[in-house]
């Protein structure tokens, strides 16, 4: 009995060391979407909000932070410009949203400049300062310059980034967030009073990773870009 492939497959590649997987749609895309994954994650984690968006429409690349997955080097001060490569590798011309959760989210509101970004969807961001002492905890795995990135995240401030933000912005952050408590989000909100449209989501319950996967909140994101870049 032959096996069944699926057709709904990225093209994969690698530029400047950092591997990426491009999620293309059959006719031509509405839009670019930059996805950011968080910290000891990797590009696959997020494969199941591409292959959505991707039905829907859009150009989506995801790729390993470097310190992560396939990529090479550690993640240190060059993170923004590696945004920007990223972003590269969409199509020129479509309006390009960035999709981050928890580490991701604050590198979407901290790079949305770096990169021309129209729109960011941050997911249970995590905070600058939370992810030094985490740092310094050492309680993530992954490879990194930390003198590096410690004075990268002392340096881009998000409540600070956002408050001079003003692109679309949409948080979304579950109640029962056991690593970023969601009041973060409502204090990025709070201060995002540039960012138009602005919304913010609270999910009862959940936990950390639940928002991300929830297919339900996937497609109000992308009903959300789809009013936002309009």
């Amino acid at each position: 009995m032959p096996s069944t492939v699926s057709a709904d497959v990225p093209r994969l590649g690698r530029t400047d060391g950092l591997a990426w997987a491009r999620f293309e749609p059959d006719g031509p895309p509405r839009g670019a979407l930059l996805v950011l994954h968080g910290a000891d994650s990797s590009k696959e984690s997020h494969f199941d909000f591409a292959r959505r968006a991707r039905a829907a429409g859009w150009c989506v690349l995801c790729f390993d932070q470097r310190g992560h997955g396939e990529s090479e080097g550690a993640l240190g001060a060059g993170v923004l410009d590696d945004l920007a490569t990223m972003a590269g590798e969409l199509p020129a011309g479509l309006p390009l949203a960035l999709r981050g959760s928890s580490m991701g989210g604050y590198l979407a509101i901290v790079g949305a400049a770096r990169v021309g970004a129209r729109a960011v969807v941050a997911i249970c961001p995590a905070p600058a300062d939370g992810l030094v002492r985490g740092l310094r905890a050492g309680r993530f795995g992954f490879r990194a310059d930390r003198p590096a990135l410690e004075a990268l995240l002392s340096e881009h401030d998000d409540l600070q980034v956002v408050s001079t933000y003003t692109g679309a912005l949409l948080l979304l952050h579950a109640e029962g967030d056991e690593v970023v408590p969601y009041q973060h989000s409502v204090a990025l909100d709070a201060a995002a009073d540039r960012a138009s449209p602005r919304r913010l989501v609270l999910v009862p319950g959940g936990h950390h990773r639940s928002v991300q996967h929830d297919p339900q909140l996937q497609d109000e994101a992308l009903r959300w870009l789809d009013h936002a870049l309009a």
